[in-house]
């Protein structure tokens, strides 16, 4: 059987994982530059693979007309009529899998997660780094015949800032450092007193951005924007895609286990990531970052790390793991990078 010439990609959310997926496509696209690709996702994360040869992305409206088994049926027979040959599943969840089943006839492929071994990863029976999202994404392709190789990425360059972009950087002398305080999930976050400390010290040799969203981490960023002459928040000022060019010119970005990590590492920015009852080990470090660039809690003190895949379940007094992690670390982690 022929190799497809045009593969459908289904990857519905969320934002960290949609974006995990875009260096795979990228690398895709480049090596395979006859290969037809199109991204079934959700509107909001068009942007991500702008700029892609040969890709393209359907939106799928999964709280409107696409709603439901119905609205999947619908869309099913929206995306037959683009003609694709191939299916790879790189979300694997009940929603995908009803979709596959009206694309019967076509060759489907769908992401192996590795459940049992991060079952037993959590459970600590074993410590050990399993494999990589990126990797388990990239074995989709392989079992279609499109082997990737992704020991030497390329990214794209910088985009041009325009004039409102460029009002976030207060020194154009300094270099500039995204900070992403933010995640999911309290037990995945640094403390927030803490991580002031830290945007306190780095303000003082270089440009702060300060990412986020949702009202609440809107108003906590504009305050802490007003204490420093070198620190902008863009919580609640930009568009995804403004927020992206403006991640694609950092020099540093650092973020908790969380989207904006993975979102700088689309453009090959530094990425310092702070880990609390999760850990790299389950395969969610940003795509092609040293392993000392991602600073964990400490497991001394809190020895059943990781306690859970996504950081929602843990034990009562875990919550705060993250902290064990010192200020002083945090800050010449990101010093010692950004001056390399």
């Amino acid at each position: 059987m022929p190799n497809p010439t045009h593969i459908l990609v289904i990857r519905f959310s969320a934002m960290g994982d949609v974006a995990m997926t875009v260096p795979l496509i990228r690398a895709l696209s480049e090596q395979y530059p006859q290969l037809k690709v199109t991204v079934v996702t959700r509107a909001f994360y068009a942007p991500f693979f702008l700029g892609i040869n040969n890709v393209e992305v359907y939106t799928a409206d999964l709280k409107g007309k696409h709603k439901g088994i119905l609205g999947l049926y619908k869309l099913s027979k929206e995306l037959r009529a683009l003609k694709f040959d191939a299916v790879a599943d790189l979300h694997n969840v009940l929603r995908s899998k009803i979709l596959k089943f009206f694309f019967m006839g076509k060759k489907v492929v769908q992401l192996d997660k590795g459940r049992a071994e991060k079952k037993a990863l959590i459970s600590a029976k074993v410590f050990q780094q399993l494999k990589t999202t990126h990797q388990r994404y990239a074995d989709v392709f392989a079992t279609l015949d499109y082997k990737i190789d992704l020991t030497q990425p390329k990214f794209p360059t910088k985009i041009q800032l325009t004039s409102k972009l460029n009002a976030f950087v207060s020194n154009l002398k300094l270099k500039t450092i995204g900070i992403a305080p933010f995640a999911a999930h309290q037990s995945k976050m640094y403390p927030l007193d803490k991580m002031k400390e830290v945007i306190a010290e780095l303000s003082e040799n270089y440009n702060v951005i300060l990412f986020g969203g949702g009202q609440k981490e809107v108003e906590l960023l504009n305050k802490i924007e007003t204490k420093f002459d070198t620190v902008n928040s863009v919580a609640g000022k930009l568009n995804l895609k403004e927020e992206l060019d403006l991640i694609s010119n950092l020099d540093v970005m650092v973020s908790m286990d969380s989207g904006n990590g993975h979102l700088a590492a689309i453009f090959g920015v530094k990425v310092i990531t702070i880990w609390g009852v999760t850990h790299p080990y389950a395969g969610f470090a940003p795509f092609n970052q040293p392993e000392e660039f991602a600073l964990i809690a400490d497991r001394t003190q809190y020895p059943l790390i990781p306690t859970s895949i996504y950081g929602n379940k843990y034990p009562e007094d875990y919550e705060n793991a993250a902290g064990s992690i010192s200020v002083d670390n945090v800050v010449s982690k990101v010093k010692k990078v950004i001056e390399a």
